[in-house]
């Protein structure tokens, strides 16, 4: 990057540092909201993805505002091991990777804190919960449509997102046999000939399902799931490769049909459109194709996938993508700011279509340029 491109980044940075303590403290019992304006609530999933920028960062103020949720949230845990939806609430649950994000997030404050034993009831109830989701009493775990991050979007029995949460945390905890098991799971096809054998593998493609259960699946590309395989290294080197190369030329592809206004990818591709199989009617009003969770532009998830970049060692593309996201977080859709960070982005025509100063947009956003720095995934090359 040249000095301008360096002076742009840092700006952003400062910015992204900005949005974050402006949201660290709202409405509901001082805890971070999710957004500078639209989202006051402290939304559990929100402010666990935010936590590997927030730990990136070395701001003490933002790390001691990330302990104060994980603190809160194993206070409101369930007697069970279930994580709720929304920090304070104990009684808002149902979502499916609320608990794996938990584990995962303490996982990493323990190694940023060396405090080795940090929550370690509540985390060993919320592995216990794991444990349970998994239908088969193996390895893959379940959920339930609309359960995960895309609450108006159909992910049904085995998700890739969820799933990789979970490899992720159990090799940052040590658990490499279970891991192992959960990895040789997820690799393979979804249906071989003859039998019912659930898996994630897609046949003729390098990527991974976005879900599988039985004889369904879809092979619709998730962006963010196959981002996090390549960062915690359930894809392996050769695969994370023939991965990003695809979502390069599919990229490109989709801008040449006049489908992507940016050179970032969207979150879901192909888009689902009203004639495809997976439609669903209320898609019509929430989940148009290019938007929102069917093909939105999210800049949280494209700080995974330039991470994802690194971890693959493209570190010139990297630099780039980075680039690219910086001016993605640029516009705004209501505040009068520099960069707007906003939740996320019509495919077709690039405008910010979510809310302003989004809490985990400011943080991957912190990650990914931390990654590109220092051509490292934070906390998660040791796991490669």
């Amino acid at each position: 990057m040249n000095e301008e491109h360096i002076g742009l980044v840092n700006r952003a940075k400062k910015a992204a540092v900005e949005v974050l303590l402006h949201n660290n403290r709202g409405p509901f019992r001082g805890l971070p909201r999710a957004a500078g304006w639209g989202y006051p609530e402290p939304y559990t999933r929100d402010l666990l993805i935010s936590s590997l920028g927030i730990l990136a960062s070395g701001n003490e103020k933002l790390i001691g505002m990330l302990r104060r949720v994980l603190e809160t949230l194993a206070k409101n845990q369930s007697p069970l091991g279930h994580i709720p939806s929304l920090v304070h609430d104990k009684d808002d649950r149902g979502a499916s990777d609320t608990t794996p994000l938990f584990i995962m997030a303490v996982a990493l404050y323990r190694k940023t804190a060396g405090e080795k034993k940090f929550l370690e009831e509540a985390l060993q109830r919320a592995m216990k919960w794991m444990e349970y989701q998994s239908p088969t009493n193996r390895f893959l775990v379940a959920q339930l449509p609309t359960s995960d991050w895309r609450d108006e979007q159909w992910v049904l029995g085995y998700g890739l997102y969820v799933n990789t949460i979970v490899y992720t945390y159990l090799r940052l905890l040590g658990q490499n046999k279970r891991a192992a098991n959960l990895r040789e799971a997820m690799d393979r096809f979804a249906i071989p000939a003859g039998r019912v054998h659930e898996g994630l593998k897609v046949r003729n493609k390098p990527y991974y399902a976005l879900w599988a259960y039985k004889v369904y699946q879809s092979e619709r590309f998730d962006l963010l799931g196959n981002s996090l395989a390549i960062i915690s290294g359930l894809a392996d080197s050769h695969r994370s490769k023939k991965i990003i190369s695809w979502v390069e030329r599919e990229t490109t592809a989709l801008r040449k049909s006049g489908d992507l206004a940016v050179r970032l990818p969207p979150n879901l591709f192909p888009f689902i459109r009203p004639k495809d199989a997976d439609w669903m009617s209320r898609y019509e009003k929430y989940n148009q194709p290019g938007e929102y969770h069917n093909g939105g532009i999210w800049p949280f998830i494209c700080g995974f996938y330039v991470a994802a970049l690194v971890a693959a060692g493209k570190y010139e593309l990297a630099e780039q993508r980075l680039l690219n996201l910086t001016e993605l977080v640029r516009p705004a859709r209501k505040a009068d700011v520099e960069f707007g960070f906003n939740e996320w982005l019509k495919a077709q025509d690039g405008k910010p279509a979510g809310q302003d100063w989004q809490s985990w947009s400011a943080a991957m956003y912190l990650y990914a340029a931390a990654c590109v720095e220092q051509k490292s995934t934070i906390f998660f090359d040791r796991l490669r």
